[in-house]
Order: structure tokens, then sequence, then C-alpha cells
């Protein structure tokens, strides 16, 4: 993309001055988004030096002893087998130290560009990136209640996120339009994340083909020399766990790696299921599975850039089903964070989590559990930030606003205390002095309009206000704020010749097969 399109690109940012225009910008929509936080406060480390030596050594001899599966992918086979790892049939043993060699290669930080460079996100090291809920068959309305989900759901959530302040990240598999045939509905949701955002967003996994389809559509959006030299996409590799990498997921990490696009290693891990019932046992497996993935990542190109981490939560032993904002989810996760650092690449875990089948208490309760515990344990990458319900298999419209409008609080956490001279704040303390208030001194009205973090969607309204004005809960005043948003929604400009060629593309690539729903 030419640096004039890129400009173009770029949100507008309203300025007021007095109090009519202070109120006026509280109640404003705009394009705005938060810059990626960047923490100023340590992480939450649980494990110490002995604990991390011994799960390590475990997870090599894990991936020594017992191994992992390759099933229907012959080149990943070969690939082991040259670098010196036994195959026998699908199973590949790796003998200690080979994996955790071949992952010094993979990149400790990369940016990923948008194609607004106002919204590029930096991946690594002390940053945190909030992408939306991923992948839920099914959506919720306050209206409408649950039913599937259909493309316009799709590109309706994709506009939210564009509006979103703070979420910085457009994500991918934001829920699944059912209403559009499985082999083509990957170029409409790529599309939309293109022409309806200008934030950072994802590629599709479920085929090979299909992680081709979002290079190739890449590739017209930014340009065939800026792709080859620049991550423009994430893509979420899902391991089949436990200790089995399938070959579609794998087909799919191949075409990314190979074209220096970001892969997400992810061991999908539900305690009790697919890992052990231990805090230890399934952070060992954890370690396994992604010494492997992100090993890989570099056998297929060597610096392609990657980023590991769990989906993690636990079971309820009594039905079978995930259970979410755990204090095991928060160990692992926890756990899991140092693990990954000292492998030195990104780190991925967390998310608004919940197995609630409404936005209310139980949800919100599990969610800012789930939110805390990725933000202490230093996760770089929050997939589900937004959005999620019913274990994941709802992407509720209330729950994305109400989830979205609580990142904000994390952008000011990840500040820490301000000791500058005007956070120390001694003039005011000296203004002030016994028995009086702060709120005419020249500190407080120098510092008012951004001394504290502000909602944009719960109420604090006195009762009696609150009454007259309908009494609403605050599911009611997120539906009202979704449609606030959308109703204020303008697409962001695109250059008309790269517009008409995505377009295109996704006509042909449409054109050329028949509709398949399996």
């Amino acid at each position: 993309m030419t640096d004039e399109a890129q400009g173009e690109a770029r949100g507008r940012r309203a300025r007021g001055g007095g109090g009519a225009a202070r109120r006026a910008a509280r109640t404003a929509i705009g394009h705005e988004t938060a810059r990626f936080i960047t923490r100023e406060i340590p992480n939450f480390e649980t494990l110490n030096d002995e604990a991390i030596e011994i799960i390590e050594a475990n997870a090599e001899i894990v991936l020594e002893e017992i191994g992992v599966n390759f099933p229907e992918n012959p080149a990943a086979l070969k690939r082991w087998k040259d670098a010196g790892a036994d195959v026998q049939g699908e199973r590949v043993r790796i003998p200690k130290g080979l994996a955790r060699e071949l992952c010094k290669t993979a990149p400790r930080s990369f940016t990923q560009y948008a194609r607004n460079p106002e919204r590029n996100v930096d991946m690594g090291g002390r940053n945190l990136v909030f992408a939306p809920v991923y992948g839920p068959p099914f959506v919720r309305t306050r209206e409408g209640g649950r039913r599937y989900a259909t493309l316009e759901d799709f590109q309706n959530f994709v506009k939210l996120g564009y509006m979103s302040k703070w979420l910085h990240h457009s994500g991918g598999t934001v829920c699944e339009p059912t209403d559009v045939a499985v082999n083509k509905r990957h170029l409409d949701m790529i599309h939309a994340h293109m022409v309806y955002s200008d934030k950072p967003f994802m590629g599709s996994v479920t085929a090979p083909e299909r992680a081709r389809d979002s290079v190739e559509m890449c590739r017209i959006l930014f340009g065939e020399d800026f792709v080859a030299q620049n991550a423009v996409m994430t893509s979420l590799i899902n391991i089949n766990s436990p200790l089995t990498f399938d070959g579609i997921m794998m087909g799919a990490l191949e075409e990314y790696s190979s074209n220096m696009q970001a892969v997400i290693v992810s061991p999908f891990i539900v305690g009790g299921a697919m890992a052990p019932v231990s805090i230890a046992g399934t952070l060992t497996q954890v370690m396994a599975e992604i010494l492997v993935g992100v090993a890989y990542t570099q056998l297929v190109r060597k610096g392609a850039p990657v980023i590991a981490g769990a989906f993690v939560t636990s079971t309820d032993m009594a039905s079978g089903a995930p259970t979410f904002g755990t204090p095991e989810a928060t160990q692992v996760t926890y756990g899991a964070g140092q693990l990954v650092r000292r492998l030195g690449v990104p780190y991925r875990s967390a998310g608004a989590f919940c197995g609630s089948k409404l936005p209310d208490a139980q949800a919100a309760y599990e969610s800012a559990n789930s939110l805390n515990m990725g933000f202490l344990a230093g996760v770089n990458f929050m997939l589900h930030a937004c959005g999620w319900l019913e274990g994941g298999l709802v992407a509720s419209f209330e729950k994305w606003v109400m989830d979205a409008d609580q990142l904000g609080i994390y952008h000011t956490l990840a500040k820490g205390t301000d000791l500058s001279e005007n956070g120390l704040a001694m003039d005011a303390l000296r203004e002030v002095g016994p028995g009086h208030h702060y709120l005419g001194c020249a500190h407080t009205q120098a510092n008012f309009q951004t001394a504290f973090w502000r909602t944009d969607l719960l109420d604090y309204k006195p009762f009696e206000t609150w009454s007259e004005d309908g009494a609403r809960d605050t599911e009611e005043l997120a539906a009202i704020r979704v449609r606030t948003l959308l109703d204020n929604y303008e697409q962001p400009p695109l250059d008309p010749g790269i517009a008409e060629g995505l377009k295109d593309y996704v006509a042909r690539k449409k054109d050329s097969m028949p509709d398949a729903f399996v």
C-alpha cells in the first residue's frame, strides 16, 4: 500500500474545549483506537526456578520418550527426520534439546502491520494486544436471543471492533457465518476485515488452501513486496491436545510460516480431558506441545514469526463441561507465561472467558477473573478479549461492548504509579491544606479530564435519575450502545483500485468451485 493510501485510512480524532465540548466528547462516537498496551508493572510469577527447571526437563522427557503424532502429513515427518528426530510411522520422538535449539531462530518480538499504520501492533516484550472472540457458530442479542450466526452478524462484529477504542485487533473468525458455504466463507470473512476495519486481523486456518487465499488477498491489500518482508497476519494454529498435530492445522501453519506470516501455536487445554488434572502435569504437556509447535515453524522457515501459548480451562467433573475463571486455569496461565518467556517468543493466553448462557453476573465474575489472570500473567496477545459467551459457542453483541468497555481499565493499570512532579501532586497538597477539598484546586482543574478512567457504558447516576430513565440494567445499556456504534459506523477509506481487486478475487474464487457445506 502506498504512503498516500495509508495516510488516507487514518481515523479522525475530535477535539474540543469548554464544558459543552467536554460533555459532547464523552458521548461522541469516534474511530479513535488506543495504542496497544505496554506494561510498566511487573508480571505475576508463581513458579520458582526449581519448579521451572523440573517442568522444562519433564517436557523434554515427554518429547523423547513418548513423542508426538503428526498424522496425515508426510512432509512434516520428513522435516523432523531430517532434523534428527526418531520417526516411526506418524509418531515423532525428539531428542533432548533439539526442539529448544530449533526454537532459537524464532523472533522474540515482531510487528503486525495494519493497513492503517497507526493501528500497527508490536507483539512480544512487555506489550499486550487485545483481540475479540474467535470461532462461535451462534450469536446472541438481547432482542433476538440465541441463533446461528450469519455473514451480516460477522460484518457487524467487525464494525463494532473497528469502533471499539480499547480493542487493538480486528481478530479472525469473530463468529462462523453459517449462511455461507463452508468452502467459501473464509473469503467473505477476510474481505470483511480488510474493508470494514483498518486494524490488524487474522487469516483462515480451516484448510491449507484457505490460508493460501488469505495470503493472496493480503498481497492485493498491502502489495506483494510488502507482504514478502512483513507480518500482516496472525493465525490461530490449535494443537489437538494431547500431543497431536493434525494435518489441516499444520498445513495452514506451513502456508503462513513459509510466507513469513505469524502463527499462534496454541495447545487446547481442558484440564482433566485434554491434559492431566494437576497444574504441574498440565504445564509439562503445554511446554512439550509448545516446543514442538514453535520448532516446527522454524523447520518450515527460519525466522518465521510465532506466538506461543495456550487456551486453558478445566473440566467440571460432574457434567464434563468446561469451566472458566477457575483458580486452576489461573495457575496454569501464570506458569505458562514464565515458561514461554524463557523460551523467548511472544505469549498468547486468557480472554473474557465464561460458561454463562447470558451476559449476567456469572459471565461478569468469570470474565473478570479470566481477564485479570491474563493481564497479570504477562500475556502479549489476548484472543477472546470481548464477546465470549457460553463456553465459546456464542458471540454476544451485548457482552462484546460490555467486555470492550472494561478493557480500558487495563490501559490504566498497566501504566503503574505516576511519580512525576504532576503525579506526586505536592502543589495540590500545599494549596489545599487541612480541612478543605480538592475539587477547585489548580491541580484538579489541570488534570480532571484525564485523571480517572471513565466507562462508556456503566451507569453511575443517582437512584432517582436511574429509575426515571427506565431502570435499565447493564445488558439493556449494552444493547443501546451496540445500536449507537453501528448507527454511527463509517467505513475507513480504502484505495478504489485495491477495493476492486479484493472484490474481484473473492468473486473469482467463489465462481471457481461449487458450494460445500461440510
